[in-house]
């Protein structure tokens, strides 16, 4: 292969994932993108900006490419061919020959060791750990205060472009994460991601409000202490969404506090909201503060005190949380 500059346009490939080394690169302006093979796609895993290299580990080895490179936008490459490059080598002092190598070979194994450590535990490994899920929401967030621009239906439409060069150069994110937390948001009526096909994506914040508290909430939860944190187990939410769905049926008092007759809500259930809710299954968020103690009332019916605006906000959030611990950190 011959030395020199090379120019790339946007989305034009220097090499591909698999391709034989022959050469080392410097990338002289523009920006070009480290991908992987995934499936029928590919993820970004890395960008690199002017005055960086990359290729050199394959000077040593001449393994194949492990991963792919193309062009950002408008890019132009030196090319430094390896065979240009061990005629030069051979003239180095055998010390360091021998101390280039060693370090080459102990990279390579590092990186070996890296990839069979995430090999053991991606079985395990949540798909959205919480500090990325609040580094993922807090970038929709920002973009949408940013750039968002109001639709009819009082959503903000943001540049897909916008949200990924944040993603990956300010906060240094995996994209391909950001795409399917949006598409969580998405089923869960967040957001709405529309494919106009060649990468191109039309993205709109439908509810902003909530994917910001979401953030500012759930990044407070993180950082509380262990034994303060007040956590909604998974089998609790079928019980908070049928508080809040009898408790809008209300008019709240002066402090915003509404009552509902459990035993209306348990004789009503199973018409209204298909499963038979029990009169006791509120006695756990009672016990967390969330609601009042049940009480009686004449005749003997049970009812239940909460502030509707406590339960309103932290169910959207929940729901949220439990809908990404599905998601399977493999697919």
């Amino acid at each position: 292969m011959a030395g020199g500059i090379k120019k790339l346009g946007k989305n034009d490939i220097l090499f591909r994932e698999g391709d034989e080394s022959d050469a080392m690169y410097v990338i002289k302006s523009g920006r070009i993108a480290i991908t992987k093979s995934k499936g029928s796609g590919e993820i970004i895993l890395a960008e690199k900006t002017g005055g960086e290299m990359l290729g050199e580990m394959a000077f040593f080895d001449n393994k194949p490419r492990s991963a792919g490179a193309k062009a950002m936008g408008d890019t132009e490459v030196i090319s430094l061919p390896f065979a240009s490059l061990h005629a030069q080598f051979k003239t180095f002092p055998e010390w360091l020959k021998a101390m280039v190598k060693t370090i080459n070979g102990q990279l390579r194994d590092a990186n070996t060791r890296i990839k069979n450590l995430e090999a053991v535990t991606a079985g395990d490994a949540e798909m959205f750990p919480p500090h990325l899920t609040t580094r993922l929401t807090a970038i929709i967030s920002l973009i949408g205060f940013k750039c968002g621009e109001p639709t009819p239906e009082g959503g903000l439409v943001v540049p897909y472009s916008v949200l990924r060069e944040y993603c990956i150069q300010i906060f240094q994110q995996p994209t391909n994460k950001l795409d399917k937390l949006m598409d969580v948001l998405q089923a869960l009526q967040l957001m709405k991601v529309e494919d106009l096909g060649e990468g191109r994506k039309r993205i709109t914040i439908v509810n902003h409000k909530v994917i910001t508290g979401f953030t500012d909430w759930y990044n407070r939860y993180i950082f509380t202490e262990k034994s303060k944190q007040i956590t909604i187990e998974e089998k609790e939410l079928q019980t908070l969404r049928a508080l809040v769905f009898y408790g809008r049926k209300l008019t709240a008092d002066d402090k915003g506090f509404v009552k509902v007759s459990l035993t209306d809500m348990q004789n009503n259930s199973m018409r209204d909201l298909n499963f038979l809710f029990s009169v006791n299954e509120a006695d756990t968020l009672a016990e967390k503060g969330l609601v009042q103690e049940k009480s009686s009332e004449q005749g003997g019916a049970l009812s239940m005190r909460f502030k509707m605006s406590d339960l309103e906000s932290i169910l959207p959030y929940w729901e949220i949380v439990y809908t990404l611990k599905k998601v399977p950190a493999r697919g």
